[in-house]
């Protein structure tokens, strides 16, 4: 059998709202249908919610540390310059490597070793934020790139910068069809990542009344300082306030944005799709689309990623593989992690030393069989797990002094409305929560 192909698809600051993941109010049809076709992981989490450190963590395979993936503007050349990429380690055994769009964080990070051609973005020449409109332009142009969070303008998908990576891809599945040899295609969609900007088509799929904001807009009770942050990725935004919450009118808007932004790379997803169908591709070609983490949109009065919440280390995984049957759902805890290896095992190639999460064909095979205790997240000082039933952060300092902690039981407060750490009651569970932790994946990722 010919070696499998892969196409990749990370897509930015993607939360699991999506139709396939129960958000049914969610215009998300394509990527639904891939979820179809193969294995959706509701409880995959990512090793740390900003987007330079979850990529570099994940095309490496190797978890963060508090030196090393930390921020969004990690680079893998600097933090872990030997390591092998995944891209890399395919492109050693034999396949062409393209990347599409925002791959690596740094479209120049480990290029010249993990991809066959130069990484591929539109030209957009200043504008990488892809304002259409005139005065949001020169909005932008006087406040650091950054003009309004969001943008509505009745225009074709191709005006938008992910319209052109599909296009840029579908031209790529086609001269690769014929290059008679394997594959791995990444196509690194941008949306919906802010600004919220996306052709009317896609806002007019939502009724302005009906987008709800979220229905717990305040701190969890007793949640620590640290577990807190002032959101200054979208305050930058031009009319957003620079503190206190926002107005519920504004937050309506940034919701209805995000998901017109979601539903706008659905479709280019779908045109992915499409054309593997149309080349009769798909039935040796291996698709992962994944979120590189979560997203807040108002819960506890946070927007954007950089926190240890579940909305934010919680994102979409989906694995669709030749040979193996579709319309699956894992309840298994998973991490980002895990994507190297498995696909090296889909792929039939060694899996690399250094690797530090584990293959999932098990589950694509026997979606419910038994599997990791905890999955392990962190950002900055903040290291946390996830097991069955609970989220356990603890913030230290340079010498390993616990600050603050918080835990939530997802079985009773899935919404992590109150911190339950500090409870006398629950002092057995929080030192066995801290023994995981601290004993660290090695030892309790895995059964």
């Amino acid at each position: 059998m010919n070696k499998p192909n892969v196409l990749f698809i990370p897509i930015d600051d993607l939360r699991p709202q999506l139709y396939c993941y129960g958000h049914h109010q969610m215009a998300s049809p394509n990527i639904d249908r891939l979820a179809a076709e193969g294995t959706i992981f509701p409880r995959a989490y990512c090793q740390v919610p900003v987007c330079g450190a979850t990529r570099a963590s994940l095309l490496t395979g190797v978890r963060p540390n508090r030196d090393r993936f930390v921020t969004y503007d990690t680079w893998a050349d600097r933090d872990l310059p030997h390591a092998l990429t995944l891209p890399e380690h395919f492109r050693k055994h034999g396949y062409i490597t393209l990347s599409n769009g925002k791959v690596f964080h740094h479209r120049s990070d480990t290029a010249g070793r993990s991809w066959s051609e130069a990484p591929w973005y539109p030209d957009v020449g200043g504008n990488w934020r892809n304002y259409l409109l005139e005065e949001n332009r020169a909005i932008a142009a006087t406040n650091n790139g950054r003009g309004p969070a969001y943008e509505c303008t009745d225009v074709p998908d191709e005006a938008y910068i992910d319209g052109q990576i599909a296009e840029r891809t579908i031209e790529d599945l086609h001269r690769l069809k014929d290059a008679g040899e394997p594959f791995f295609l990444a196509a690194g969609f941008i949306k919906p990542h802010l600004p919220f900007n996306a052709p009317k088509l896609y806002w007019d799929l939502y009724r302005r009344d009906e987008v709800s904001l979220a229905d717990n807009p305040f701190r969890p009770k007793g949640a620590p300082d640290a577990a807190m942050h002032n959101w200054g990725e979208l305050r930058a935004y031009f009319d957003v306030p620079t503190a206190g919450p926002l107005p519920d009118e504004m937050a309506r808007t940034l919701i209805h944005g995000y998901y017109a932004a979601t539903s706008y790379t659905d479709a280019q997803v779908g045109r992915l799709l499409d054309t593997l169908d149309q080349l009769e591709l798909r039935e040796n070609t291996i698709v992962v689309l994944w979120g590189d983490h979560g997203w807040q949109l108002g819960e506890h009065g946070l927007w954007c990623k950089h926190c240890n919440f579940n909305t934010s280390l919680n994102a979409p995984l989906i694995v669709s593989a030749p040979g193996i049957t579709g319309e699956k759902t894992s309840s298994a805890l998973v991490e980002f992690a895990d994507i190297y290896p498995t696909l090296c095992e889909l792929a039939g190639l060694p899996l690399p030393d250094h690797l530090e999460g584990t293959s999932l064909v098990p589950l694509l095979e026997t979606p419910g069989r038994s599997w990791k205790q905890a999955v392990f997240s962190r950002y900055f000082a903040g290291d946390s797990i996830r097991t069955d039933r609970y989220l356990y952060t603890e913030w230290s300092d340079s010498e390993g002094d616990m600050s603050a902690r918080m835990l939530y039981d997802h079985q009773m407060d899935p919404k992590e409305n109150e911190n339950i750490s500090e409870k006398p009651e629950n002092r057995e569970l929080v030192a066995q929560l801290s023994q995981i932790l601290h004993d660290g994946w090695q030892s309790h990722s895995h059964q």
